[in-house]
C-alpha cells in the first residue's frame, strides 16, 4: 500500500508539473502584458521604457525561460503578487479557497448523502413508478441550468418572501446561524444540479450490480432484499461511482463560476474568472495551479477508496 501510494503521488507530481508548463504558456498567450497595462495606465511611457521594462523584467526570453524563472522562484514561496487586490497571491487566495471549501464541500456532502439512497431505490426496483420518478427528478436536475435554477430561488426565497439574503456572504463575526442564512440558497443550487447526475450514475452501477451471481447466490440462502441491496451490494456499486464524485469534487472546486458569480459568493471560481477577466497573470496561473492540484488529489482518494471498497483490486502488484 505504502508503494502504491508513492507511486500515485510521484505520478501526480508529474502531471502538476507538466500541467504548471501547459496553463503558464496559455496564460503567456493572453492578450496583454503587465508592461501594456503599465504603458495603458500611463500614456507617457514611450516604446523604449516598454522595450527597457520588459528586459528588465524578463519578457522578452522564450516561454521556457520565462517558466524556469518563475518555478524556481514559487519553489521558494514567492508566488507573486496580485495586481487587481494589490495582494500577496496567497492572500487572496487563501480566503477564496476557504470559502468554497465551505459552499462546495457543504452541496457535495448533501448531493451524496441525497443521490445515494435515491440511486439505489431506483435500481431495486426498475421500471416501477418509484424507479420512473426518481429518473424525472434525476433528469430535471441534469436539464434545468443552474443559473436559471439559482434565480428562481433568489426571486422566490429572498425577494417574495425575503427569508434568505439575494448574496454575499456573512460579515466577520456573524452566528452560526446568520452565516447559515447566506450559504442556503448557493449550496441548494448546486446540491439540486449534482442530485440528478450522481443518482444516475449509482442506479446505473447497482442494477449492474444487483445482476451479478453473488447477488442470485445471496437470495438463494435467504438474504433480506435491504440486506442484498445494502450490505452486498451497495459497496460494490459504489467502485465506478467513487471515480465520478472524486472527480467532480474537483471540478466543483473551480467550476461553479456560475453560482459562485449569481451570489456574489467570493469563492475560487469567482476569484479565477476574475483574475482572467482582469489580466492578473500571477493570481489567475496559481489558482489555476490550485485547482489542477486538488483534481489530482480528488483522483488519488478515488484509487485510495477502490482498494477500501473492494479489496480484490491489484495494489502496486503486492495483492
Amino acid at each position: 500500500m505504502k508503494q502504491f501510494l508513492l507511486m500515485r503521488i510521484l505520478q501526480s507530481l508529474v502531471v502538476l508539473a507538466v500541467m504548471s508548463f501547459v496553463i503558464y504558456a496559455l496564460i503567456g498567450l493572453m492578450p496583454g502584458d503587465p508592461i501594456d497595462l503599465m504603458i495603458s495606465a500611463d500614456p507617457k511611457m514611450t516604446a523604449a521604457d516598454a522595450a527597457r521594462l520588459r528586459t528588465l523584467y524578463g519578457l522578452d526570453l522564450p516561454i521556457h525561460e520565462r517558466y524556469w524563472n518563475w518555478l524556481t522562484t514559487a519553489l521558494s514561496g514567492d508566488l507573486g503578487y496580485s495586481r487587481l487586490f494589490g495582494q500577496p497571491v496567497l492572500d487572496v487566495l487563501f480566503p477564496a479557497m476557504k470559502n468554497s471549501l465551505l459552499l462546495l464541500g457543504s452541496a457535495f456532502f448533501m448531493a451524496v448523502v441525497i443521490a445515494i439512497p435515491l440511486g439505489t431505490i431506483a435500481a431495486s426496483k426498475p421500471r416501477s413508478a418509484t424507479d420512473y420518478g426518481v429518473n424525472i427528478f434525476a433528469f430535471a436536475g441534469i436539464s434545468i441550468p443552474s443559473f436559471w435554477l439559482a434565480l428562481m430561488l433568489i426571486m422566490l426565497f429572498s425577494v417574495t418572501l425575503g427569508w434568505l439574503p439575494a448574496g454575499g456572504i456573512a460579515p466577520d463575526g456573524a452566528g452560526f446561524l446568520e452565516s447559515l442564512r447566506y450559504i442556503v440558497l448557493p449550496a441548494i443550487t448546486l446540491t439540486i444540479v449534482s442530485i440528478g447526475s450522481y443518482s444516475r450514475y449509482v442506479r446505473s452501477s447497482m442494477i449492474e450490480v444487483l445482476r451479478q451471481d453473488y447477488i442470485r447466490t445471496a437470495k438463494a440462502k435467504g438474504a433480506s432484499s435491504s440486506r442484498i441491496i445494502w450490505r452486498h451490494g451497495l459497496r460494490n456499486g459504489m467502485i465506478p461511482v467513487v471515480t465520478i464524485l472524486a472527480l467532480d469534487f474537483g471540478y466543483l472546486f473551480s467550476g461553479a463560476l456560475v453560482t459562485e458569480t449569481i451570489y456574489s459568493w467570493p469563492g475560487m471560481g469567482k476569484l479565477i474568472f476574475d483574475a482572467v477577466m482582469g489580466n492578473d497573470f500571477n493570481l489567475a496561473l496559481v489558482a489555476l495551479l490550485f485547482a489542477t492540484a486538488i483534481t489530482l488529489a480528488g483522483n488519488l482518494l478515488a484509487d485510495i477508496c477502490y482498494a477500501w471498497l473492494d479489496p480484490r483490486i491489484v495494489i502496486g502488484g503486492n495483492q
